[in-house]
């Protein structure tokens, strides 16, 4: 009886420390993306709507800033900005070994993720409004 306790403690601390893993990893991954993708995404959401300025998208310094604002308000949407920007694909998520926290990141904040069909805009849209 007293080796089934045993086994059955070290089991419990062996998962113990598998999820302990599991969430530092977690953990780096959201620091990783305010830290990293945070302000590319930022740069290049900053120049799209600079480059898309017209008499029907003023976008003036306030748009950009609440747009800027909204954005980076949650991991989950800088994700979602960087892989509709095409700043981070699927292969960086598999170089980086990130994927199963990116998955987690998704299901964790699926409440703040942002509703919108891809593209956001196209160059195509960009380069009628320069003619």
């Amino acid at each position: 009886m007293t080796v089934f306790f045993a086994t059955l403690a070290i089991v419990i601390l062996l998962w113990f420390s598998w999820q302990l893993f599991q969430a530092k990893r977690f953990t780096r991954f959201k620091k990783q993306v305010n830290e990293e993708l945070k302000p590319k995404v930022i740069a290049h959401l900053r120049a799209q709507l600079e480059q898309q300025r017209c008499e029907i998208y003023p976008n003036t310094d306030s748009h950009i800033e609440a747009s800027i604002a909204y954005w980076s308000q949650y991991p989950v949407r800088i994700v979602q900005l960087a892989f509709a920007q095409k700043v981070i694909d699927q292969s960086w998520l598999e170089q980086t070994g990130n994927i199963r926290p990116c998955q987690h990141l998704y299901h964790v904040q699926h409440q703040f993720k942002a509703e919108f069909k891809l593209p956001l805009w196209s160059d195509q849209e960009l380069s009628d409004q320069e003619l």
